[in-house]
């Protein structure tokens, strides 16, 4: 079991939830929304079962179109396509997600509850929540030549998508300000939008081709791209910037400020190789494996990075879920596990999905107690 509440001791600056949402979107039309929602929820509802409960949606959400579409080709022409009320249900739980996941802040400050717990449990969730969204979005597109989208298109949006996602967590470890990126509610909405047009025009709608020779994925792709190279990463720099001429940097060199950033840029050097090498071509016939194993991953280095700006921590420079993963990309690239590469996709996959949950469970359970709360009650805890 690894520790981290053993040894917490949370100033007053680190008890503080310190976030700057500018996004117009957000603050002109969705905040005046979530604003009406949270005064309908129960003062005896625990902000964290909101956040949970918005999580397993997603899940839900993620697995019901996994069944449908296993391997991202039933949008494809002359496969079986999901049902329409299966695109209706995808609207209906990333809509609820989206509200419980923006109201449990609001309920927590309503019920006097915030703590370190709500705020590593708020965006650990977020962590693995972004590839889950972006993974249940591909079944709208799949895997199509018509349209030019591969499994190799699929996993660079997906690394895109989640490398916009740490850099506003990397910026608050070097600034302690998490300014939210604007990509967040603009890609919700899109989302929703998407999936309840498509259980009205049906699937096949998206896949006519455009002027120009364009599909409408390419647009989605532009938007995801755009939204990281355009808004969250000049954003992030600029802020960092400002911080270090206003003195009020929390890293003071290059080295501390770049260190959390090494083990994402290891994970997805990793993986590419892995792809790029391997004999059996392994992400185009196990996207669905390949791009999971992908987000839990990525999850669990962006949850320690979490860890560390709550607590002003150094983080760790390599994170030892990246060893095996430097064995099964060198064996692939050298031809020793041509023949268990599969093997140890599944595996590894599984290492990380179950390290990820244990990790999560683990240092839940070990804040609650520091903290002398229940993570799913309002009630406290006895003093042992």
């Amino acid at each position: 079991m690894e520790t981290i509440a053993t040894s917490y001791s949370p100033s007053d600056s680190e008890t503080m939830y310190n976030a700057v949402d500018t996004n117009p979107l957000s603050v002109y039309v969705m905040q005046h929304l979530w604003n009406r929602i949270v005064k309908v929820v129960p003062l005896w509802i625990a902000p964290n079962l909101l956040t949970f409960t918005g999580f397993l949606l997603i899940l839900i959400n993620y697995f019901l179109l996994s069944f449908y579409d296993w391997n991202y080709t039933a949008s494809g022409p002359g496969s079986q396509h999901a049902p329409g009320w299966v695109w209706s249900v995808s609207g209906l739980t990333t809509f609820s997600a989206y509200a419980l996941d923006s109201i449990d802040g609001k309920h927590a400050r309503h019920t006097m509850s915030s703590s370190p717990l709500g705020e590593l449990f708020d965006h650990g969730l977020d962590s693995w929540a972004t590839s889950l969204f972006s993974l249940s979005l591909f079944s709208v597109f799949g895997t199509r030549a018509d349209s030019g989208v591969s499994a190799y298109t699929l996993y660079c949006v997906l690394c895109v998508i989640l490398l916009t996602f740490i850099i506003s967590h990397w910026e608050k470890y070097n600034t302690g300000i998490l300014f939210l990126p604007w990509g967040y509610d603009i890609s919700q909405v899109t989302l929703i939008v998407v999936y309840l047009l498509t259980a009205v025009i049906g699937i096949e709608a998206w896949h006519k081709p455009l002027p120009f020779g364009y599909f409408f994925v390419d647009i989605l792709i532009a938007m995801a791209i755009g939204c990281s190279a355009f808004l969250s990463l000049p954003q992030t720099l600029y802020n960092i910037y400002l911080a270090h001429r206003r003195g009020s940097l929390l890293r003071t060199s290059l080295y501390e400020g770049l260190l959390p950033l090494l083990s994402p840029f290891l994970l997805f050097t990793l993986l590419t190789t892995w792809i790029l090498s391997s004999p059996s071509d392994i992400l185009t016939h196990n996207p669905r494996i390949f791009l999971w194993m992908t987000g839990v991953a990525f999850s669990n280095v962006t949850c320690r990075l979490i860890i560390c700006q709550m607590t002003n921590t150094r983080t760790d420079a390599i994170h030892w879920l990246l060893l095996p993963l430097v064995g099964i990309s060198g064996g692939v690239a050298t031809g020793v596990l041509v023949q268990s590469e599969l093997l140890c996709l599944v595996a590894y996959s599984s290492l990380v999905t179950v390290a990820h949950v244990h990790y999560g469970v683990c240092v839940g359970k070990q804040l609650s107690k520091h903290l002398n709360i229940y993570i799913f009650s309002l009630g406290k805890r006895h003093q042992e």
